[in-house]
């Protein structure tokens, strides 16, 4: 038998507090995923993703096959530049 709970049970229970108390804010956070970016900057997806394949790209990070950007680098790259 499958035991539902509702949406107010789920916040208050210790499992939704734990899962709360580990996400990072992005102001903390050191890389961003390009949906973080994406949301952070108000630059689309598609956008950001082509910026992050030009080869001087100085805001890109690569963990093995996946892109991260560098928040620091990406927030001097939007102050630097007038147009994207």
């Amino acid at each position: 038998m499958l035991n539902l709970i509702t949406d107010k049970e789920y916040k208050e229970s210790e499992f939704y507090k734990k899962e709360q108390a580990q996400i990072v804010p992005i102001k903390d956070k050191v890389a961003l995923t390009i949906r973080e970016a994406a949301e952070y900057s108000n630059i689309g997806i598609n956008k950001l993703e082509s910026l992050l394949r030009s080869p001087r790209c100085p805001f890109v990070l690569y963990v093995g096959k996946k892109k991260l950007v560098k928040r620091k680098e990406f927030e001097k790259y939007i102050s630097d530049n007038v147009e994207i």
